[in-house]
């Protein structure tokens, strides 16, 4: 074998080998992702991934339309609120992109039944209606505030936001709710550790004047923002009073006050 058929077999070797490692990298960081994300409270998964988004969004998952509607929502959540349908229920079309994986379209509609089981509100296949939720796997764990109108958009990004939890919060934004740490009685349940949250994120935590339903401050929703949510350098940003030992943020789904406030909101009879 000559000097030169050596040195090009070196190389083809060398291009195979970084090229598995490219290879390896990528997956590894996949996996790291989605076993970080178990690790944590969703909440934290939602700002981790999110981090770095384009769009400006509102708490760190509420992308903000710049749209007459998306601006009544937020200042009247009874104007963006999905209507009742004949038969009492609150319908909301959805469709879900073909590019999930069937286990990820699957944990997708898992998460829905809970509203079934538990609410009035109904997730029915789009057929022909013209108001409906398009689920796909866009940049992020992001949703919409309220009812928006036209092909309102629900982004799950494939590594780390399809987990029950994360997909349930985001279909409560669709609902229209916040974030339970901008409630406008927060002050009496949680302390806002000013000093530790990044100036550009100060706005995040603005209270709302929000219709509470007559519902007392949830530690355990599933709107529950962690400990550190937009703290520098993992900082604690919310602290429970007056028991600071309180857990908050959590890695489930929608809590009974979760599940009670939709039941109120929507009139879902007696069902709340």
């Amino acid at each position: 074998m000559d000097l030169r058929t050596t040195v090009s077999l070196l190389l083809l070797l060398l291009l195979g080998l970084c090229s598995a490692h490219y290879g390896d990298y990528h997956g590894a960081d996949n996996e790291t992702l989605v076993v970080k994300s178990g690790m944590e409270d969703f909440t934290t998964t939602i700002l981790r991934i999110n981090n770095g988004s384009r769009d400006f969004l509102l708490e760190g998952d509420v992308l903000i339309p710049k749209t007459r509607n998306a601006m009544k929502c937020l200042n009247d959540a009874y104007s963006c609120l999905w209507p009742k349908s004949a038969n009492g229920k609150v319908e909301i079309p959805f469709i879900i992109s073909q590019t999930y994986e069937d286990t990820e379209r699957n944990e997708i509609l898992n998460a829905m039944k809970d509203f079934k089981l538990k609410t009035c509100i109904r997730f029915i296949p789009l057929e022909t209606q013209k108001v409906y939720l398009s689920i796909e796997p866009r940049y992020g764990c992001v949703s919409l505030l309220g009812r928006t109108g036209g092909k309102q958009l629900l982004s799950l990004q494939k590594y780390g936001c399809i987990q029950h939890g994360i997909i349930q919060h985001e279909l409560l934004h669709v609902l229209g709710f916040y974030h339970e740490h901008n409630r406008s009685d927060r002050d009496q349940y949680v302390k806002i550790k000013w000093e530790n949250i990044n100036e550009y994120f100060v706005n995040n935590f603005e209270k709302y004047d929000t219709n509470n339903l007559n519902t007392t401050y949830d530690y355990s929703s599933v709107m529950q923002y962690g400990r550190t949510a937009f703290g520098n350098n993992g900082l604690e940003t919310i602290i429970p009073i007056p028991d600071p030992s309180v857990p908050i943020g959590q890695r489930e789904g929608m809590s009974d006050i979760d599940i009670l406030r939709i039941n109120r909101l929507y009139k879902c009879g007696n069902m709340g």
